[in-house]
Order: structure tokens, then C-alpha cells, then sequence
């Protein structure tokens, strides 16, 4: 088969959807030397995700998200003679003389529409178009596949859960105190810290986090520092108000997007980890966190039970003190601490990026056939 893979976004952002497409194509040429594969790359993007004899690079003016997308990208496709394109950012070409195979991360634009831009709100509205027009479906979690059957009507026999996998990288650091130190001073990081790692946007619920954490300083008399990991999205203004009306300046560090080295020593450093989310198709982050040893506090709602199972703490994402004393735990119950950081270790065991390509692979030649 001559499979294509769009991964346009990455030269666009580095965050999940990125980083699903990077380690899909790094496990797909592990395990397979007998399809040709063809990785869909943003004219300006010269990057060599992998160096195999059937992958090669095939360059695309249309930008990602861009409004004429929908002309564009099937006229610059003619020529490819595709089997079959794997849209892993949920919306395919419609135009098409091939299969199509989506992937679904999660709906928060359905369930949660009042968080998005006009342009975002626009873009992810083609959804019921997307799952209706796609020969296969993935969904990232059961979770996940729930919501589409029950906010799109697609059948359910046309969706596939495939779980995400981790990338090795996220691993415990022996020997790493140097450079763990180094990394602190770099970005003002003066004492234990409490981790968060994701987008700063709405869904991610940052604004109960800072209250929680003041009165883990005000009740709790916590000696820490809260630093947040991770790019400016939508609608973030609301979290930098209220971390000015707490008046958590010092306390709290926004340190924006970190590469990935910075990030494995973020994870091992911090003290906990916490993902207070209102709604996640998988939620990548708190699987990191637990392969690297950090105790880990999350929402009781929608994929995150389903991926943690019972290696982090669950709290009720609108309950400011539920996140506040499980916060107080993860900082002081050494026992638990334990506890989680080995079961956290089993967990992870179950996500792998190797298994992620190996059930894509199938579910290619399946609906290809």
C-alpha cells in the first residue's frame, strides 16, 4: 500500500497532536518494510522524521487549518496516487480518490464550544462532515470513542480505540543532579516545585489549580513553587488574571514552551505533578509525569480515570479543596508517595508507541483492503 501521513502541523506547534504523528511515524518504521509511506510535510519543514528506504518526504503549500484547505490539498494530492491518507488532526480532505483514516483526540470543541476562537470554531466545525466522509476511525481512549458516537451518531463499528503511547525519553534520571540543578537556575526555580505540563487554555482548568495552590500556602503553610510548562493557546488571559489576584508572584512560574530535554528534567525535579483538566480525549502529561517517578494528582473526569487507573490520585476538577489537600498529600504522605511512583511505573507499561503503530498498521490494511 502507499499510505499517507499528514503531519503539516508539526512545523506549526510541538504539542500532543505533534507529538502523536512524530512517534506514529517512528513506530510505524520499526515495525514495517513493506509499505510505502508517504509523510505529508510543510513546504518550509525539511525535517527527516525517520531515515527508511520506504519513507519519504512529499512537500505541501496548503497550510494546516487554512480556509481553503479543503481545494487546495486534494488538487496538490492528484499526482501522489494514495492507497489510503491517515489525517491525524481530525479533518481529511473530502475531495479524495482514496481511503481515509482520522483520528479523533477528543471533542472538547463540542462539548466545551464557548472555549474556542472563531477560526478554531470553524476549522473542528467540519467534524460531522470528517467522521461521516473517514472509512476508519481512531479514537485515543474509550472515552473518547463514547463522545463521538454520542455527539456525532457515527456507528460505532467504524471507530477503533487505539491508545497513545509514550516516548521513551520520559524515564527516571540517576545521576542527573547536575544538570537538574543547571536546569532550575534557568528558569528561576528556588525551591520543591508542584508540575504542570500542557497548553494554557481554558479546558485545562489552570485557574482552580492557582487557587488551590494559594491555599496550600495560606492553609498548609507549603514551602513550594507552582511552575507551569507549556505554550500560550486560546483565551488564556483569564489564568494570568487570576494568578494576579491571588498575588502569587514568585510563587508561580509560567515558563512557556520547554524542550523536550528541559521537560524530562522538569518531570523528575518536580515534587508532584498536577492535571486538573475539565476534559481530555487522552491527556498525555500525567503518563509522562509517572514514568519519571512524580506522584501525580488528576481530574476524575472523562479519559483521565481510564489512562491513570489507580496510580494517581482522582479529584473532582471543580472542587478547590479536593485539589488542595490531595496536592497537601502528594507534598507530605511519604508512604503514598511511594505507593504511586511504583504503580505509576506499571501504568505506563501499558502505553507504548510501538503497540500505538503496530494496531494503525492494521487498521490501514484493513480499511484498505
Amino acid at each position: 500500500m502507499r499510505i499517507g501521513i499528514d503531519a503539516r502541523l508539526v512545523y506549526y506547534q510541538q504539542a500532543g497532536i505533534t507529538q502523536y504523528i512524530l512517534r506514529l511515524i517512528e513506530g510505524l518504521a520499526q515495525i514495517n518494510e513493506g509499505d510505502e509511506f508517504i509523510i505529508l510535510q510543510h513546504w518550509r519543514d525539511n525535517s527527516i522524521f525517520v531515515k527508511s528506504p520506504n519513507f519519504r518526504r512529499r512537500a505541501i503549500f496548503t497550510p494546516s487549518h487554512h480556509r481553503f484547505e479543503q481545494r487546495s490539498l486534494p488538487l496538490e494530492l492528484l499526482l501522489t496516487r494514495l492507497d489510503l491518507l491517515h489525517s491525524p488532526d481530525f479533518i481529511p480532505p473530502f475531495q479524495r480518490r482514496w481511503k481515509s483514516v482520522i483520528t479523533i483526540h477528543d471533542l472538547n470543541f463540542l462539548a466545551y464550544p464557548h472555549f474556542l476562537t472563531p477560526e478554531a470554531a470553524r476549522y473542528y466545525g467540519q467534524i460531522d462532515q470528517a467522521v461521516r466522509r473517514a472509512d476508519g476511525i481512531i479514537a485515543v481512549s474509550e472515552s473518547t470513542k463514547r463522545d463521538i458516537v454520542r455527539l456525532t451518531g457515527v456507528r460505532e463499528s467504524k471507530i477503533q480505540v487505539i491508545y497513545e503511547g509514550t516516548n521513551p525519553v520520559f524515564r527516571p534520571l540517576n545521576g542527573y543532579e547536575d544538570e537538574i540543578r543547571a536546569m532550575k537556575r534557568k528558569y528561576g526555580i528556588t525551591k520543591d516545585f508542584i508540575l504542570f505540563v500542557s497548553t494554557i487554555e481554558p479546558r485545562k482548568n489552570i485557574p482552580t489549580l492557582l487557587r488551590a495552590f494559594r491555599r496550600l500556602l495560606d492553609d498548609y503553610h507549603a514551602d513550594v513553587q507552582l511552575v507551569l510548562a507549556g505554550r500560550k493557546g486560546w483565551l488564556f488571559d483569564e489564568v494570568f488574571r487570576t494568578a494576579n489576584e491571588l498575588r502569587l508572584e514568585g510563587d508561580v512560574l509560567f515558563l512557556g514552551r520547554v524542550p523536550t530535554s528541559d521537560l524530562v528534567l522538569l518531570y523528575n525535579a518536580a515534587r508532584a505533578f498536577a492535571f486538573p483538566s475539565l476534559y481530555e480525549g487522552f491527556g498525555l502529561p500525567p503518563l509522562e509525569a509517572m514514568a519519571c517517578g512524580t506522584p501525580t494528582v488528576v481530574s476524575n473526569v472523562s479519559s483521565l480515570p481510564e489512562v491513570v487507573g489507580d496510580a494517581a490520585l482522582l479529584v473532582d476538577p471543580n472542587e478547590v479543596d479536593e485539589l488542595t489537600v490531595a496536592l497537601w498529600r502528594l507534598l507530605s504522605d511519604e508512604e503514598l508517595r511511594q505507593q504511586l511512583i511504583a504503580k505509576g511505573f506499571k501504568r505506563v507499561q501499558c502505553f507504548s508507541y510501538e503497540k500505538m503503530a503496530r494496531e494503525t498498521l492494521e487498521l490501514y490494511h484493513r480499511v484498505g483492503s
